[in-house]
């Protein structure tokens, strides 16, 4: 880390503004999945234990810069409260002159928590008039929120700006080590496992992975754009039209590393909506019905992938290899994660790029036999785009 972590700072009695990533999902009032919360905790619980004056803040779905009601951070205190085991207290906003007394009253070890930063539309504009107010409440500032590093907001890089000590969580400083040794200095053979829907989102990640890994393998949704530029017919699967030259250009620069599925599972009728398909087939991919839709990789697809993965020494995979929120095509899927918990018993190191790819080693039961599941999917794949993600550029340098 070439970035001051918790660890650098001085904490005892300082008033510590940490950005953490609650934005978790709300069922009837309630929170519904508290993996977010709980990953935040490690931190919270050394800056209490430190003696600082903790002020949390975070987002919580798309309010733009209204107060939905539905979408306050409230629910989370409960949680909280049961995780660190002590009182949380909260205020229902996150900057003013009511916000700023209750954070004068704050006792060391004491946390609290603001409402939603998006009930004003300034956090996402990155308005420098509110990364102030909000850095008024601090004299130190940590940011946690990997999920959100990704984002140049008020509340990740406008803040930065007017506070002197400016450092990552744990949890921050976890998710940019795993990234960081993956892409400088994996172990060989490095496999990427890349899909999802679409391959507009992964160009630059497949173009930044190229060079660098041994082999890319390409499921989902994206594969049937691949098989497109290769002349052959995908009946109604999932097509971007637009970008099948540039999947061409990719087939003809990575011809010796990228590795496409050879089967599928099709389906006659696909309602995603309604979780509804019809007969379901196994076809080879030169062999796609007219009208029919790719669903899922089929059994030789497993068995191949499943070879390339046992003999891989570092693996990072973002995006399902099909449908995986219906039961009947997500063996695909559920087929990867178990190959990587599998190599990971083993000493593989496999770091699953958050987003989907989460959800799906989640509901296959892996998630704590793979080395690291990362919290933020748009963060991650920048990363492995290269590219330089604000929240973390804006910390202060060692």
């Amino acid at each position: 880390m070439k970035k001051l972590t918790v660890e650098d700072l001085e904490l005892k009695d300082k008033r510590v503004l940490m950005r953490v990533d609650f934005n978790v999902p709300l069922e009837d009032g309630t929170v519904g999945n508290d993996k977010r919360i709980r990953a935040a905790v490690p931190t919270i619980r050394y800056i209490l234990e430190k003696g600082g004056r903790l002020i949390l803040m975070s987002h919580l779905g798309r309010p733009k810069g209204s107060k939905v009601p539905e979408m306050s951070l409230k629910p989370c205190v409960a949680v909280l409260e049961q995780q660190l085991g002590r009182s949380v207290a909260f205020i229902d906003d996150c900057i003013g002159d009511r916000v700023d007394a209750v954070v004068e009253k704050l006792q060391a070890g004491e946390v609290l928590l603001l409402e939603n930063l998006r009930y004003y539309k300034q956090e996402t504009e990155n308005d420098p008039g509110f990364a102030k107010q909000l850095a008024r409440l601090a004299d130190v500032y940590v940011n946690d929120a990997f999920g959100t590093a990704h984002r140049a907001h008020a509340s990740t890089e406008g803040v930065t700006h007017f506070i002197e000590q400016c450092a990552a969580g744990f949890l921050m400083t976890k998710e940019l080590d795993y990234l960081g040794r993956v892409m400088e200095d994996p172990q060989r053979p490095f496999v990427a496992i890349l899909g999802g829907a679409k391959i507009s989102g992964k160009i630059d990640v497949i173009n930044n992975l190229l060079p660098r890994v041994d082999r890319v393998i390409i499921g989902g949704g994206m594969s049937f754009t691949f098989f497109k530029a290769q002349g052959l017919e995908i009946g109604k699967s999932l097509l971007e039209a637009d970008r099948v030259e540039v999947a061409q250009e990719l087939l003809a620069s990575g011809a010796d590393k990228i590795v496409l599925p050879v089967d599928c599972m099709v389906s006659d009728v696909f309602d995603f909506k309604a979780r509804k398909i019809g007969e379901l087939r196994q076809v080879q991919v030169d062999a796609i019905p007219t009208g029919w839709t790719g669903l899922d990789i089929g059994e030789q697809s497993i068995q191949a992938f499943s070879d390339i993965l046992k003999e891989a020494r570092t693996v990072v995979w973002n995006g399902p290899m099909g449908v995986f929120e219906i039961e009947q095509t997500a063996r695909g899927t559920y087929a990867i994660a178990n190959i990587l918990a599998q190599i990971t018993a083993t000493g593989a190191t496999t770091v699953i790029g958050g987003g989907d790819s989460a959800a799906a080693v989640n509901k296959a039961g892996v998630s704590d036999k793979v080395s690291h599941v990362s919290t933020g999917g748009g963060a991650s794949l920048e990363f492995m785009e290269g590219k330089t993600l604000p929240g973390v550029a804006a910390l202060t340098d060692k």
